[in-house]
């Protein structure tokens, strides 16, 4: 069932020479780079990233079997660890030379396990005995001591996006001591124990690297723990048990992935969701740490969706034996040979093919039925927003069609993210019209990710073509637009005139000219001026419709020059002149406009009332009754005494 698989590989991955034909495969995953070494005579590697510009290929002496190599940041300086008391360093910085120099680690009688970087020029050793934190100095080809710790060391971690490295120590190695690491510094953080499962005397358990992982989930550090299955409890299966790294304070057990089920397992971020591979199954599992409200200390959690294999994956063929016509090769997926990598990384050495894995939202549609849980768990995934409109606009027609309160449970959700967003981008305008501060100067525009769905995105996709589709009740159409509207007022949001717009020609289509009179008598509708000339294009259909028009209108009291216009176009000129005085704009208005209305009626007492009226407003104004050359009333001027006699009209008052 191919819209079941919500986890896929990469279109694209990163090709690299096979292990079949190298001496050794290398990860990095700071700069998520692939290094394959083949050795005899000299070393060649062959480096490959993410794109075009990571990829390196280079030869060095051979001096032995290559343990580790990383290039530092920006492929500036490369390291090398071939013994277990030193690292060798090349320089790749342009105008540099190109020449190796080595460091042994000060401690005495240590071994070095291995190093990190932290930054271009700033490196780790991790030894048996403790870890020293240097600043490399290419131009000098040397290395400066920044500090050092001493500490019994089983194995280590590192996690490059949080710059923090996990040390394992004690006998059983369920004691974690994390370091943080920032532009030459280094901090020590809370160390913390990773409770074992218990087993029965005398056998005793050790925490191994391999069920460990170091991940970043919603902006957090965790360190996930693979807690195997205890034949001595009745546990029904492993789980993965979540500890919470903060950068100050105590690290703390806060979640716990039930897994219902036992063997190897492997462990990915991807999207803020742990991806939990189950290797004799062939299938994964997805948490979502968010998905349901922190009740307690430790949080218990079910996977989200049932367990699906990853997208089946076509390898193409390549090589000079490969014919154009030959079909590619289906991938081994879930392969023993298959290494795992924090966050999102999955290698086949065999195959020499580095894959970013995904998550496929259109498929978890069919697998997750509650619309409610279904809205909470898209809203915090990255590229949700095409895939929630889809989830919108299926409730509201055929099979799919849901019940009103659970399309006000989806609006709500919606809602409330849009709310927050315009709030944030509210505080972040007010900050910054305040003028710089120390309280607003840690302010950060609000990001608009793709889980904002404002009006303009609902009206446009959703809400506008489901008014016109056919077979579905006008109550109900009518029914969802205005829980639309009660949503965003819920939410203290704006309602944009055209979702207004679209229930008054819904009504109309529909012929419910008593529901529009009780929306906008009950001001269920929102005054605009957009509406209130909707309002008024309907006076044919509806005549009552330019009245309500009108008190709209009157009710904004910034729409006075609409109001005017309006009536002067339906020719009420005494009507436009009484609203004009009855809000004081009478000495203001223009006389030629009403001039040019009045004699547009061919009602000759009209226009010698409106002419009247204006004659006495400059006498009064300018103590002359004629029109000034700038008022351009020269020819109604002429129509006036064409009609009336020029002894009609007023006579300046002598003085």
């Amino acid at each position: 069932m191919n819209e079941d698989y919500y986890l896929e590989l990469c279109e694209n991955p990163v090709q690299f020479e096979h292990a079949s034909s190298v001496n050794n495969v290398f990860f990095d995953e700071a700069n998520k780079q692939v290094f394959a070494v083949r050795s005899g005579g000299a070393t060649g590697v062959v480096v490959k990233g993410p794109d075009d510009k990571n990829s390196v290929a280079f030869r060095m002496d051979d001096k032995g079997e290559v343990k580790c190599i990383k290039f530092s940041l920006g492929n500036k300086i490369l390291a090398v660890q071939r013994t277990p008391k030193s690292v060798d360093f090349i320089n790749f910085i342009p105008d540099f030379p190109h020449i190796e120099f080595s460091h042994e680690c000060k401690t005495k009688n240590a071994s070095v396990l291995g190093f990190c970087w932290t930054n271009w020029n700033e490196i780790v050793f991790i030894t048996d005995q403790g870890i020293e934190f240097y600043q490399v100095l290419p131009d000098k080809r040397t290395l400066k001591l920044l500090k050092s710790q001493s500490i019994n060391v089983n194995w280590y971690m590192y996690c490059p996006e949080a710059a923090v490295l996990l040390l394992s120590t004690t006998v059983q190695g369920n004691v974690l001591q994390p370091f943080a690491f920032k532009s030459g510094t280094m901090a020590k953080m809370s160390k913390f124990e990773i409770e074992l499962p218990v087993v029965p005397k005398p056998a005793k358990l050790s925490l191994s690297e391999r069920d460990i992982a170091v991940s970043s989930i919603y902006g957090e550090l965790y360190v996930m723990y693979l807690k195997h299955h205890s034949r001595t409890t009745n546990s029904p299966g492993a789980e993965v048990v979540l500890y919470h790294l903060p950068r100050e304070g105590a690290c703390k057990k806060t979640h716990v992935l039930k897994l219902n089920t036992t063997g190897k397992f492997a462990l990915n971020v991807v999207d803020n969701l742990v991806v939990v591979h189950h290797q004799s199954s062939q299938t994964s599992i997805i948490f979502d740490i968010k998905l349901q409200e922190p009740d307690c200390a430790v949080n218990v959690h079910q996977p989200v969706l049932p367990a699906r294999s990853i997208h089946p994956y076509r390898i193409p063929r390549t090589g000079p034996a490969a014919a154009p016509s030959q079909a590619p090769v289906a991938c081994e997926l879930y392969s023993s040979t298959w290494s795992v990598f924090q966050p999102d990384i999955i290698i086949s050495a065999s195959e020499g093919y580095l894959w970013y894995l995904k998550v496929k939202l259109q498929p978890t549609l069919n697998l997750l039925q509650d619309k409610g849980k279904l809205m909470d768990f898209l809203l915090r995934r990255r590229d949700c927003k095409m895939v929630i409109l889809s989830v919108c606009s299926q409730m509201l027609v055929g099979d799919e069609k849901g019940s009103l309160p659970v399309v006000a449970i989806v609006f709500d959700k919606l809602n409330q993210v849009y709310k927050e967003y315009l709030e944030a981008e509210q505080s972040y305008t007010a900050a910054m019209e305040s003028g710089p501060s120390r309280s607003n100067s840690s302010y950060k525009r609000p990001m608009r990710t793709q889980a904002v769905i404002d009006q303009s995105d609902m009206y446009t996709h959703v809400l506008s073509a489901f008014t016109e589709r056919k077979g579905v009740s006008h109550k109900f159409i009518i029914a969802v637009l205005m829980e639309y509207i009660r949503s965003l007022n819920q939410y203290q949001i704006t309602v944009q005139h055209y979702l207004y717009e679209l229930v008054i020609k819904t009504l109309v289509h529909h012929n419910l000219f008593y529901m529009l009179h009780q929306f906008l008598q009950y001001h269920v509708l929102s005054d605009s001026k957009p509406l209130a000339c909707l309002l008024l294009s309907l006076e044919t259909t509806y005549p009552p419709a330019h009245q309500l028009s009108l008190d709209m209108l009157k009710r904004l009291s910034t729409a006075n020059d609409e109001i005017v216009e309006v009536l002067l176009s339906k020719q009420q000129v005494l009507g436009a002149l009484r609203f004009v005085r009855s809000v004081g704009g009478h000495d203001n208005v223009s006389a030629r406009k009403f001039l040019d209305a009045a004699q547009q009626t061919s009602d000759p007492m009209l226009f010698y009332t409106i002419f009247r009226f204006f004659e006495q407003r400059n006498l009064r104004l300018r103590g002359n009754p004629g029109f000034n050359p700038g008022e351009h009333c020269e020819e109604h001027v002429a129509h006036f005494k064409q009609m009336f006699g020029e002894q009609a009209l007023m006579k300046p008052v002598a003085v």
